[in-house]
């Protein structure tokens, strides 16, 4: 059994916890009542000096702590890795080995997730620490890639795309909804479609809608309805990128 222990208390060290609760040894936690709704079947430490023996030592913290808490991991050649999608291996001590176990998710407190599907984006300095990288992934996931770290500050920047931004479109729906009061649930089974399309077919394939058309009209009524700067501008740049994008297939 590879002997884990995860820095952090916040919203990916939770999840993580409970992910690898088998493998864990302990805890280091300066917060350690943000923990208090998970049930860990280790100690929890609030201190560095107090960490414990093992096979890695996994930062699940904020991407401005990474590097100073790194090199806070007493004695030395521990595999000491982060889990950060826009951070070089690099930021870690050259007097551990070091890596990266990226998992490509989106991560909220309280909302349980299957850990089996997810992602986890592996990178390490050396060979051998890669495989122990690997061992410890396939304890929760299926899904394991090997990337450097351009690929994964490309795949964390297609994720802000899809996800972030997505989720951030959905919230200007939203707002147009309730300014109608019509409910956002109107929306969802569109939603879920949309989403399960992209699963069978390339994002080109399943784009539908006024600006692909050349739905003139459509797209003019539609942006005298919007008032605000920022959700016309958005709704502007996004049917022009359609428009070129579609122009160029």
């Amino acid at each position: 059994m590879i002997r884990l222990v995860i820095i952090g208390s916040g919203n990916v060290a939770q999840h993580l916890i409970q992910a690898f609760e088998k493998s864990l040894v302990q805890v280091v936690a300066r917060h350690p009542e943000a923990l208090h709704s998970l049930a860990i079947p280790c100690p929890v430490v609030t201190s560095l000096d107090e960490v414990a023996d093992a096979d890695v030592y996994l930062l699940a913290v904020s991407d401005h702590a990474i590097a100073s808490l790194a090199h806070e991991i007493p004695g030395s050649g521990k595999l000491v890795v982060h889990t950060s999608g826009a951070t070089g291996m690099q930021v870690l001590p050259k007097h551990h080995r070091f890596g990266v176990l990226y998992p490509l998710q989106t991560f909220t407190k309280g909302k349980a997730l299957d850990y089996s599907i997810i992602p986890f984006c592996l990178e390490a300095e050396k060979k051998e620490d890669y495989i122990l990288l690997e061992q410890l992934a396939r304890t929760v996931s299926n899904t394991i890639f090997p990337i450097d770290e351009q690929q994964r500050l490309a795949l964390h920047l297609a994720a802000v795309f899809v996800c972030n931004f997505t989720n951030h479109l959905y919230q200007l729906g939203a707002d147009l909804c309730v300014a109608q009061g019509v409910s956002f649930d109107v929306l969802k089974p569109l939603i879920m479609e949309t989403a399960a399309k992209v699963q069978i077919l390339t994002p080109a394939q399943a784009q539908t809608g006024p600006a692909l058309r050349g739905d003139t009209v459509t797209l003019d009524r539609h942006q005298s309805m919007l008032t605000q700067p920022y959700p016309k501008e958005i709704y502007q740049l996004l049917t022009q990128s359609i428009i070129d994008y579609v122009q160029k297939l």
